[in-house]
């Protein structure tokens, strides 16, 4: 049995939005404050790359703007291997602007889930990745996240599975506020050393040390990283290391 580890990114990986971040840094504040209450959030996004395009930035503004995020050194230890990564579709157009679009294309009701956002159930996506081909090919899945959007997978974790929230985030506190529907069992983490700890311990509890350590030996270090569109949600794989 293996172990599989999936991550929110923001305020997990990082401290921070990333969207918010760009929209500061490039200086589309205001206009992101305006159309906040009216537009979904990919389609507010991909309206203030618009603005920034006119502006005269450029995508690799927006790239070096991403690389000033801080990154906890613990963080970078305990996540140095991805097999995949499941995104919001994005593209560069001809006129070289960048465009946002949502994970489900559709105008309404994309998933059938009340608890997630339209423009991406993170439920739906975590049930295809824990189906397994055969019962032997059943894994121990570990997931971590801080907020509402990370609840509904959360649910849909097995009682041999494992929820690691971020202490005093949202999704804590649903999981403290709704116990009973949580079937996985709950480490909770408040920063990088914390996360870095807990997930190392649990990784060594389920695989083992000797065979943890067989595996680290055996990875090259270099990991297939891709992200994956809209087109191909029914064919990703399960995110798990994979020696190359």
């Amino acid at each position: 049995m293996g172990v599989v580890v999936i991550f929110d990114f923001d305020r997990t990986i990082i401290e921070i939005d990333s969207d918010n971040w760009v929209t500061t840094q490039l200086g589309a504040s205001s206009l992101f404050d305006l159309l906040r209450p009216s537009l979904p959030w990919n389609s507010l996004m991909d309206r203030v790359m618009t603005e920034l395009h006119s502006q005269g930035k450029s995508i690799d503004d927006i790239a070096n703007s991403l690389k000033t995020i801080y990154l906890d050194p613990h963080i970078v230890s305990a996540i140095n291997c991805f097999t995949d990564i499941v995104t919001n579709p994005s593209f560069v157009d001809k006129e070289g602007k960048l465009r946002i679009l949502p994970y489900h294309i559709s105008s309404v009701s994309p998933h059938g889930c009340a608890l997630c956002p339209p423009n991406m159930c993170k439920g739906k996506i975590i049930e295809k990745i824990m189906k397994p081909v055969n019962a032997e090919e059943r894994k121990n899945f570990i997931y971590l996240g801080d907020g509402k959007g990370d609840y509904c997978p959360s649910l849909k974790l097995t009682n041999e599975d494992y929820v690691m929230p971020r202490d005093k985030y949202p999704l804590s506190n649903l999981i403290s506020n709704n116990p009973d529907l949580i079937k996985a069992k709950v480490y909770r983490w408040s920063n990088g050393e914390e996360l870095e700890r807990t997930l190392s311990e649990l990784i060594n509890k389920l695989l083992g040390r000797d065979q943890l350590n067989d595996n680290l030996q055996n990875l090259s270090g270099e990991c297939k990283l891709e992200a994956i569109p809209a087109s191909s949600e029914e064919g990703y794989s399960v995110a798990i290391p994979v020696p190359r």
